[in-house]
């Protein structure tokens, strides 16, 4: 466990030091006062901000990539919502319109949306093409973060999303 962590404010994007041991309390970012862990997704449309959330944030960060227009998007949206709720202690979970940041799904060879990429401390760890509960968002998680650990996690299948949820 490390002393302390990085922290990137979800409001300004001031990277906050805080004790490892204080991570998991209601801390606020030293520069806006905005609440570091905020229990919501940020979005991530600018690539400097992307880049930024993704490399200097301690806690590993969950990507929506999406778009207003696409029905499977709007249908995972609320399950990506409670998922951050669901998951603020563990990781941030962020979105980029795909439509307003073409230049970033590009990046990262996003060819179907919903895709959701997970990164910890700047490099991918795990992506996922299509629609999913809040549960498999967060098994998603638990299981990448789990390999790029090193822990063995035995293969469960993943709950999708249908319309009817």
């Amino acid at each position: 466990m490390y002393a302390s962590v990085n922290l990137v404010c979800p409001g300004c994007d001031a990277v906050s030091r805080v004790a490892s041991a204080r991570a998991h309390e209601a801390t606020r970012c030293s520069r806006c006062r905005a609440e570091l862990l905020p229990g919501a997704s940020v979005s991530l449309d600018d690539p400097i901000r992307f880049q930024k959330h993704i490399i200097s944030h301690d806690a590993p960060v969950l990507v929506s990539f999406w778009a207003p227009w696409c029905g499977p998007c709007r249908i995972m949206a609320e399950a990506f919502e409670e998922a951050a709720r669901r998951l603020k202690w563990e990781l941030r979970l962020a979105k980029v319109n795909t439509d307003r940041a073409g230049q970033i799904a590009e990046r990262y060879q996003v060819q179907a949306i919903p895709t959701m990429i997970l990164f910890h401390r700047g490099r991918e760890v795990g992506r996922f093409q299509g629609s999913i509960t809040a549960a498999g968002i967060a098994r998603f998680a638990e299981d990448h973060l789990a390999a790029a650990r090193g822990t063995p996690v035995a293969p469960q299948v993943l709950p999708i999303a249908s319309p009817a949820l």
